[in-house]
């Protein structure tokens, strides 16, 4: 802990945000400190580019209509999407890419490529906005929204293998 609250002190006086230092050691297993530095500016690097800018907004407002339903519901909706139950295309086009975009990005990770995660998880922009674009969460179907957001749930978990989004701000 000592060596951890230090790192953080040290990322910020080189001028690395806290919130992106957080987001990063928010995440379990952080333990590698040459690793959670690469991976902070890369980090960084990733969120001052459209792309990042543009999906950081999109995982956020996942994250908060999660957030808020599952306190509502009092319930969680992580687990996979029902298949069966992708109603639209733009539901296909989003479960299909966080499998490709989750799976390139662990990839890359195992790799300790951290620029690579990014730019995996970049890939899930187009889809996330075409979600949010034509598909209403909130259906009034049960058994349609909960999958929705189960969809909303694989997006978190999904950047969950580089940072947690939640933690930054923007």
């Amino acid at each position: 802990a000592f060596f951890a609250d230090r790192l953080k002190v040290h990322l910020r006086e080189e001028g690395a945000r806290h919130d992106l230092i957080d987001a990063v050691f928010a995440l379990p297993g952080q333990d590698d400190l040459a690793l959670i530095v690469k991976r902070v500016e890369a980090l960084g690097r990733f969120l001052e580019t459209e792309d990042g800018a543009s999906l950081l907004a999109g995982v956020k407002r996942a994250a908060n209509i999660l957030r808020i339903e599952e306190k509502k519901d009092a319930t969680s909706y992580a687990g996979a999407a029902d298949p069966g139950l992708l109603a639209e295309a733009e539901e296909k086009a989003l479960a299909a890419a966080i499998a490709k975009v989750t799976a390139d990005a662990e990839a890359a990770i195992a790799v300790e490529n951290f620029e690579g995660a990014m730019r995996a998880l970049a890939e899930l922009r187009p889809p996330v906005d075409a979600f949010f674009d034509k598909v209403t969460v909130n259906a009034p179907d049960a058994a349609l929204r909960q999958n929705r957001l189960r969809l909303l749930s694989a997006i978190r978990d999904a950047t969950r293998t580089v940072a947690d989004f939640s933690r930054i701000g923007g």
